[in-house]
């Protein structure tokens, strides 16, 4: 693990001596920023000797409630953990009306402990250091959808898509539409503006299939690298998205008759010299990339907790609606669960398409990644892609529910000795503890259904 720099502290402060406040944040399992706001007199010592946080907070449920059973509260007396920078990570939010800047920083292999074992971007370095350890060097990239909605709610309490630039409130939506881009034309200046001020590479943005919904891509990159700045594009597509007075929404499945949103991960491997071990004429690619295929559809229900980690995730997965359904391979064919997209030979790639937008990159790209590896090893054979219609051809299924996914997490013997037993009883105990209260509450749905008919 690398750690930044003092001097890189030193050059942004001479370089921004408008800056008042700092942003620490680090994030938990569930792909929630957690931190400090610190004033600029703290920044330097950060740097140099790290900064406590309690073990607690990287073993928070959704809502931020502790977890006794993950081992970091009372087992533990809720230690400090120290936290270090991470290099580049120190950047301008030009959204803030106070002159801020954020620092995202990572638990410290041995002064961070227990809450180490718990850092989800700790596991994701260490898939990618066995990676690495037999010669391939993981390239990603990552296609972000998200929802632009008021900030206010309609008049039954509900959310609704933002206003746009003529006033008006969309209702329908044209996929690829321009105009559609065009009506949230100073939302998407600020962001690419922010993106830029970030070192961000964010480029095609698309209308998607439903009012509001935006996709934007990121280019490919080190797996690291660009799982970093996926975490970090969301934070300022919410930021930026909150100074234009909407709110931007990466939940699954927002609304019951729209489209859900997904997180589609693009992943290659390279040798050393940074070749495309993957690319082939042949637009099914290599046998590496056979390979590859069979150990992620091979680890895919094993995996589907890290790709869909709560309830409302399931509500994306239907027929037709270009969310897979089923462990399906294909070439250029959006109806199976992982593409290999056409182009040319030196861009050869699979497309991952099971993730949704509420994922957290680093577990997601850390379970896409070990996936991958098992199928190299193994030499799994994916067997034939898919031609035409994969909903239709689709012979085992996908499980559409929460609990089947956390119990066959919990039940992996290749999750555990992939991921690590350490991390997942922390991430484990997060996610029952989320399951029992999602349980426990009788919300509006139950009072519909149930209040005069049971």
């Amino acid at each position: 693990m690398h750690f930044a720099p003092v001097e890189h502290a030193q050059q942004f402060l001479a370089a921004n001596p408008d800056i008042e406040m700092f942003e620490l944040f680090i994030l938990d399992a569930n792909g929630v920023p957690r931190g400090k706001l610190l004033h600029r007199d703290e920044l330097l010592a950060v740097y140099e000797s790290g900064r406590p946080l309690p073990s607690t907070m990287l073993g928070l449920t959704l809502n931020g409630d502790d977890v006794e059973d993950s081992g970091l509260v009372w087992d533990v007396g809720d230690i400090d953990c120290r936290a270090y920078p991470l290099a580049g990570s120190l950047t301008r939010m030009p959204w803030r009306l106070i002159p801020t800047a954020a620092v995202q920083v990572s638990m410290h292999p041995t002064e961070g402990l227990p809450a180490t074992v718990a850092d989800p971007r700790h596991l994701l370095v260490k898939v990618i250091d066995a990676l690495k350890a037999d010669g391939y060097c993981p390239v990603m990239a990552c296609e972000l959808e998200f929802y632009l909605l008021d900030q206010r709610r309609d008049s039954e309490g509900r959310p609704q898509p933002a206003l746009d630039c003529d006033g008006g409130r969309p209702r329908t939506t044209q996929v690829y539409g321009l105009r559609e881009l065009e009506q949230i034309e100073p939302f998407l200046a600020d962001l690419y503006a922010a993106c830029k001020a970030q070192g961000i590479p964010a480029r095609t943005a698309i209308s998607e299939y439903a009012p509001g919904q935006v996709e934007i891509t990121l280019e490919h990159g080190d797996a690291l690298q660009a799982m970093d700045q996926a975490v970090r594009y969301k934070r300022l597509v919410k930021g930026v998205a909150h100074k234009h007075g909407m709110q931007a929404c990466f939940m699954a499945k927002p609304f019951d008759h729209l489209a859900g949103t997904g997180m589609h991960m693009h992943v290659s491997l390279a040798d050393a010299a940074g070749n495309n071990l993957y690319a082939s004429e042949d637009k099914a690619g290599t046998p590496l990339l056979h390979h590859s295929v069979g150990g992620m559809l091979a680890s895919l229900l094993d995996s589907l907790l890290l790709f869909c980690p709560n309830a409302n995730s399931y509500r994306r997965f239907q027929a037709n609606s270009y969310a897979p359904l089923a462990p399906t391979w294909g070439v250029d064919n959006r109806t199976v669960s992982l593409r290999v997209p056409g182009g040319p030979a030196p861009t050869r790639h699979i497309e991952h398409r099971i993730c949704g937008a509420d994922a957290n990159p680093y577990l997601a790209a850390a379970a896409i990644l070990a996936g991958i590896h098992r199928g190299i090893r193994g030499q799994i054979d994916p067997g034939e892609p898919v031609e035409g219609n994969g909903y239709a051809q689709a012979k085992t299924f996908l499980p559409t529910d929460w609990l089947t996914s956390l119990k066959a997490l919990e039940q992996s013997k290749w999750a555990c000795e992939a991921l690590g037993q350490d991390f997942l009883g922390v991430y484990l105990a997060v996610k029952r503890a989320e399951y029992r209260q999602f349980m426990a509450e009788v919300g509006e749905q139950d009072w519909r259904w149930y209040l005069t008919q049971a």
